[in-house]
Order: structure tokens, then sequence, then C-alpha cells
């Protein structure tokens, strides 16, 4: 991909808490190789006002997985995403670690070329009844009984920890037990799991190509391809990339393949 007439960077502002360094070279770089806007967004708001201003300008976003996720959601409510330029992304944060499994390298430097220099990757979208999006795993996840005090909300006493310290001398503790859930499953139709059925979790995994992998871990154990997939059942919470959705009784999700583009080395 040759250098774009100009680039619109948004900078997170966790970004500069975090480190500003990091985000201060990736501007040099950028800065160097085409011509470009800055912007420094201190809310949500103004990051949304800043992708909405962008203009023709190629849209780069230097930040964390959350800015990637918050920009590729506001993108696809704009129904901006699929006919837009590709975004560029430098990844700086603590939690780069989805920015990495889509082919962004984790050195500045080099993501900061990358936007430059590289070629656009076409990548599916699983996007969900209330137009949320899931860029890589979605999760509804194992349930966990409550530990000791959960229930009344205080502090654990010193006393309670004393007691807790002198079962666990006297006898092994028993293995967590998992609190299974009751939840219909759905691929593109077909019955995974039904009402009746014990479900530990379910998981939803990109294969590429327009369909994802659906595996449901408990009484069935059922897995399939698909591009539909519908979980319902009691009240469930379900994690999109890592942040915790829900509650809901019914949620559907359906993949949009290639219905967005990310800048990465060579060609990805």
């Amino acid at each position: 991909m040759s250098a774009p007439d100009q680039l619109m960077v948004v900078i997170d502002p966790v970004a500069r808490r975090m480190d500003g360094e990091s985000v201060r070279i990736a501007k040099d770089v950028l800065c160097a190789g085409a011509r470009t806007k800055i912007s420094l967004p201190e809310s949500a708001e103004e990051f949304a006002r800043a992708l909405a201003r962008r203009g023709r300008k190629r849209l780069v976003v230097i930040g964390d997985d959350r800015a990637l996720l918050r920009t590729v959601g506001l993108l696809h409510r704009e129904r901006d995403l699929a006919e837009g330029d590709p975004l560029g992304l430098v990844p700086v944060g603590e939690r780069v670690v989805l920015a990495r499994s889509l082919g962004v390298p984790s050195g500045t430097v080099a993501a900061a070329r990358a936007v430059l220099e590289g070629a656009s990757r076409r990548l599916d979208l699983l996007v969900d009844d209330s137009d949320g999006v899931v860029l890589g795993v979605l999760r509804v996840p194992a349930l966990s009984p409550a530990g000791p005090g959960a229930a009344s909300g205080g502090p654990p006493s010193v006393w309670t920890a004393c007691r807790s310290l002198v079962r666990t001398l006297v006898r092994p503790t028993p293995p967590e037990r998992l609190l299974t859930h009751r939840l219909r499953v759905e691929a593109d139709g077909v019955l995974l799991s039904d009402l009746d059925e014990a479900v530990e979790g379910v998981s939803v995994r990109s294969r590429g190509g327009g369909t994802v992998e659906v595996e449901v871990a408990g009484t069935s154990g059922a897995s399939a391809s698909a591009r539909t997939v519908t979980v319902s059942g009691p009240d469930f919470r379900y994690r999109a990339d890592g942040a915790v959705g829900g509650p809901v009784r019914t949620r559907t999700w359906t993949v949009r393949e290639g219905a967005w583009g990310l800048v990465v080395p060579g060609g990805g």
C-alpha cells in the first residue's frame, strides 16, 4: 500500500497516559512518512466525534485492544466500515493481544511502518442483534459458585480467614464445582444443545471465509461451523473479546464476511 495523501491519527487517551514515549515514537514515524492530522480526544464522546470528522483521510488509531474495539464498533454503527479505507493501528498499552492475533506488529516502529507501507487485510466481523461487534473470540463462560462471604458483600474478617486456613490444613480443599447453564444453542438453525442439557460454556471463534467454529462444553459436547449462532435460555452473560455483555435471555450473532479492512505488513 503506497503512503496515503493524509492520515487522521486518533490517539487514545489511555495510551497517552500509560506510555507517552511509545505514542511519541509512533507519531514521529507516521509524520515522517505522510501528511498527518493529529486528534487527542479526552473522552469517548470526543473519540467518536474525531472519527466522524475524519472526512476522506485514512484513519489510524494509536491505542490498545479497547481502542480498536471502540473504533470498529463506531464505524460499524455509522455503516462506514465495509466501504471505507482499511484501518491503521499502532498498538500501545497493556492489552494488545487481540491486535497481535489480527496480524498487527507489537513493536511501535514496526506497526507504524506497517500503517505506511503495508497492505489491507479483509477480516470477518461477528455482529449481534443489538449491533455489538466481536473481532476475536466470543464465550459464554462457565458459572462458578460465589466464594465465602460473597452473599453478605462485606470484607472477610480475620476470624473467617483463620477458620478457612484451619480447614485447609485439616482436610484437602475439593476442586471448585462448576455451575452449569441451561441454554439452547443453535448454529445455522441446527440445534447443538437444548434447555434440558447441562452447558458448562460456549465458545465461538472465527474460521475465516464467513464462518465461525461453535463449540459447546457440557452434556452435548457438540461443535459445528456456522454463519449464525443463537444462544437463548435463562439470563446469561457472555464475553466478547474479553468485555462482559448481558445479562440477556437470547442473543444472535451473524458473521459478515470481509466486513472490514486492517492494514498489516506485506498483505497478511
